[in-house]
């Protein structure tokens, strides 16, 4: 073919069509792979941001462990380890395994020296009580921590039963209305526990403080969620958790004012079918604690209802159940609550507790619960799977009978309803011998 022919082949009409069309499929083509390209390393890129999200809490606690690994092996004395494999150092985990025992929500074995070195030789201290002190601390990452550090008088065996007590309960279990037991340390000479800070304390202060002012539905959402952190206790956590002191001071809130049950040193782990358990020391506290506990019977997780009820009544009436300076018909709250209850006059409680129109049906459900939770047989109290359901109104309790009945016989509000500054161990040995037999009642609800 010469150049003429040639020429001709190139610029004929057919020849023409037919390179262009092979060139827009070219064209074609390479676009949607240059597009297909970009999409999947788009997707790719959203798969690891997703993962970096999904293991970021877990890589900086692994960080700051690593951290304290680093310099922990400094220093002399016992040494930091994974709580899981106190044999195994984290250096020698692979990440995968790591990220797997945090999920796990294992509190992590620390020494001393770290823990001087997350309070600063312990230069905060927020609070003290009768098993020892609490102090602020972080870790080094900026994480607020409050580490309690419990009396070490060597011989009282109550520090290490307390100890064993927290560790053995919270730190098995992880909710949002339970606090959290980062780690611990247990030696010759330092026996503490590390716990999530809370950054608005507890809730005695919020309730019996004037400087505090607090709407009421935030109330409200703090008792059921405080029901939702002992429902999950004695319902769902793996095995029956009965915490013996339920109490305002006991629970904690955060920084949203969410709250968190925490001191769990009179916590029991049972098994799941036991119905009444028999203990071999009276624990709780005076005012709080149910009256089947100072008997030498059996009790129940029932009697953590009752606790809940009584602090339901401070939560409504924002004052302390028992308050010598007001007169004699005040003095015990909740007692005064059933007689304005029992006449159908709750108004003029909730205009003395300066309850606005608008949260009075509420803090009327809160009465009805606290009633029927304080009845003074164990199994007249509702479980606080009912009491979760009442209080986030899936269900409607009936009319609580009198739970203060076998009070009748004496003038005087026993010792053991009185709240004070008394030890949990200290009481009134009259009250065991209080064994007056109430009418049984039935709890009736109407699902709604």
């Amino acid at each position: 073919m010469d150049n003429t022919q040639a020429s001709k082949f190139f610029t004929s009409k057919p020849v023409i069509i037919m390179f262009s069309v092979a060139g827009g499929l070219f064209g074609f083509g390479l676009i949607t792979r240059i597009i297909s390209r970009i999409l999947k390393n788009q997707k790719k890129k959203e798969k690891i941001e997703n993962q970096d999200k999904e293991t970021e809490t877990a890589m900086e606690l692994a960080r700051t462990l690593r951290n304290l690994l680093a310099y922990d092996r400094t220093q002399p004395g016992p040494h930091v380890v994974a709580a899981m494999d106190e044999e195994t150092g984290l250096e020698k985990q692979t990440v995968e395994r790591f990220i797997e025992h945090m999920l796990q929500e294992k509190p992590a074995r620390l020494s001393s020296q770290v823990l001087e070195i997350f309070t600063s030789n312990y230069s905060t201290k927020l609070g003290e009580g009768a098993y020892g002190a609490v102090y602020k601390g972080h870790f080094p990452n900026g994480g607020q921590v409050a580490v309690k550090v419990l009396n070490n008088q060597g011989i009282d065996k109550r520090i290490e039963e307390q100890f064993m007590a927290e560790v053995n309960t919270i730190g098995r279990t992880y909710h949002r209305n339970l606090v959290r037991l980062y780690g611990f340390c247990f030696e010759a000479k330092t026996k503490a526990l590390v716990y999530e800070y809370m950054e608005n304390g507890s809730l005695d202060k919020l309730l019996f403080e004037k400087k505090h002012n607090i709407e009421w539905d935030k109330l409200y959402e703090i008792a059921i969620g405080a029901a939702r952190g002992l429902e999950y206790l004695h319902h769902f956590s793996h095995g029956r958790i009965i915490h013996y002191d339920i109490k305002p001071a006991n629970v904690l809130l955060d920084s949203n004012f969410c709250p968190k049950i925490a001191d769990f040193g009179l916590a029991k782990l049972y098994n799941r079918d036991s119905t009444n358990v028999t203990r071999s020391r009276v624990g709780g506290t005076p005012g709080y604690a149910a009256p089947e506990v100072w008997m030498p019977f059996p009790v129940s997780y029932k009697c953590d209802v009752y606790s809940f009820g009584v602090m339901l009544f401070e939560i409504v009436g924002r004052r302390r159940n028992f308050d010598v300076n007001l007169g004699e018909s005040q003095e015990w709250f909740p007692k005064q609550v059933w007689e304005k209850f029992d006449k159908e006059e709750l108004e003029e409680v909730f205009a003395n507790c300066e309850i606005e129109e608008k949260d009075r049906e509420k803090a009327k459900t809160m009465v009805t619960v606290a009633l029927w939770c304080v009845q003074y047989l164990p199994e007249a109290r509702p479980s606080m799977r009912d009491v979760v359901k009442i209080l986030e109104g899936g269900a409607e309790a009936a009319t609580p009978p009198n739970p203060f009945l076998h009070l009748i016989s004496s003038p005087n509000v026993p010792s053991c309803m009185i709240s004070n500054s008394i030890s949990a161990t200290d009481y009134d040995e009259d009250d065991r011998n209080d064994t007056t037999i109430v009418r049984q009642h039935e709890i009736q609800y109407a699902t709604s």
